[in-house]
């Protein structure tokens, strides 16, 4: 039985690959453990996208999509509310049971838009009025960062005489560690997008587009149960570094010697995020290209070492820079790893502002990666982190790769 009902959830013929009931009631009891030891009463939380937006599927259990603004109120007793884009004054009692209304009580709709300033507000309309209604006097914030600004200025507006504190930091440390459903769901991303990549090494020919290319992946992913993601692309002559570019950066024709780069960063089946990059040279690699691979290879591996439960983000980071100057590499500056779920980049951040450490069960992604006048190194998977350290989930052959 649920922690919600006292009847099992129901399944929706209609939902591809839905979380299960049993994993939704583990993170709303770690949640609510958190949220009576600190006196919260409720949570609220509002994003817009499925790259970006996992705080509302990691609650709901359905994701935020096309830009459209769907927020969550979520109490420390009983069923959720929903608040998504739909008619005016829309509002639709559910069974809490079936999929993907298992733990949801009441669905609420406006038709807003962020291309209509106007509309801003309507959802903290609703949110205001669900906040007052159950009598909550300290509410949580959940992912400010993720708001439309008119939805939470005008949410505290009307919501004057309520409390509200930010319980973001308190939800992340319980969403960085995954679950046991969830690492299988996170390997069979993993899984899929390897397969990707073997089919576009076979697939890739002279005379193609980049986004040719980039599209054939993508549909391989969609048909291999992927739900979402971004494919970065750009291929390059010899003695010139291949890029990774948008889909309107992707009009260059590839030919015979070229270097092709691409970067598989789809969510797979359930919406987990995993992500594969690797370059493929049109014939035969030179040397040089092979000897950047190897260096961003071992500039990973030296990343992995330290990747065990304990260690601060703050310390590999320093080392891996450390590392790179030593190769007489460049410094990282940007973000080249940090952990995935439903969300696309999600904490811990390798980085030098990350607070969190290393724990068991986190699913990180390491991509390392330079470029000179000539060439560039670089190199992308995913790891799950187990008791003493870093475990491989992908399983394309960490070299350059070759179509001959």
């Amino acid at each position: 039985m649920s922690a919600v009902t006292d009847r099992p959830p129901r399944v929706n013929e209609r939902l591809c690959n839905p979380i299960s009931g049993q994993e939704l009631d583990r993170r709303w009891t770690a949640v609510r453990t958190v949220m009576r030891a600190q006196g919260i009463d409720a949570l609220v939380m509002q994003c817009s996208n499925d790259f970006l937006g996992g705080y509302v599927r990691w609650f709901s259990g359905s994701p935020a999509t096309h830009a459209y603004p769907r927020a969550v109120l979520f109490p420390l007793d009983g069923l959720l509310s929903v608040v998504q884009q739909g008619p005016a004054g829309g509002v639709s009692a559910t069974d809490g049971i079936t999929h993907p209304d298992y733990g949801i009580g009441k669905r609420l709709s406006s038709p807003s838009f962020v291309t209509a300033a106007y509309t801003g507000g309507y959802d903290a309309e609703l949110i205001a009025a669900e906040i007052a209604a159950g009598g909550y006097r300290t509410v949580g914030v959940v992912a400010p960062a993720a708001w439309y600004y008119t939805f939470g200025v005008q949410l505290k507006e009307l919501a004057r005489e309520v409390t509200f504190v930010d319980a973001t930091e308190a939800v992340d440390e319980i969403k960085a560690i995954k679950s046991a459903e969830e690492i299988d769901w996170i390997k069979k991303c993993a899984a899929m997008q390897d397969r990707v990549m073997a089919k576009l090494r076979e697939h890739i020919r002279p005379g193609m587009k980049d986004f040719e290319v980039a599209a054939y992946a993508q549909y391989l992913g969609q048909l291999l149960g992927s739900e979402q993601g971004i494919f970065l692309a750009g291929s390059a002559p010899p003695s010139r570094p291949a890029d990774q570019h948008e889909r309107w950066q992707m009009g260059r024709e590839i030919r015979k010697g070229d270097t092709y780069r691409q970067l598989i960063e789809n969510s797979g089946p359930g919406g987990y995020y995993t992500e594969l990059a690797r370059f493929i040279v049109i014939g035969r690699a030179s040397q040089e290209q092979k000897d950047a691979v190897a260096q961003a290879v071992e500039a990973q591996h030296e990343t992995l070492k330290r990747l065990k439960p304990g260690t601060s983000c703050r310390e590999i980071y320093a080392a891996h820079n450390e590392y790179m100057r030593g190769k007489g590499l460049p410094e990282d500056k940007r973000l080249y790893c940090h952990g995935q779920g439903y969300d696309l980049v999600e904490r811990p951040l390798i980085r030098h502002d990350e607070s969190m450490t290393i724990l068991e069960n986190m699913n990180i992604v390491c991509h390392p990666g330079f470029a000179n006048a000539t060439v560039a190194g670089g190199i992308c998977d995913n790891y799950i982190i187990g008791p003493d350290g870093a475990m491989a989930i992908h399983n394309t052959p960490q070299i350059i790769l070759e179509t001959e």
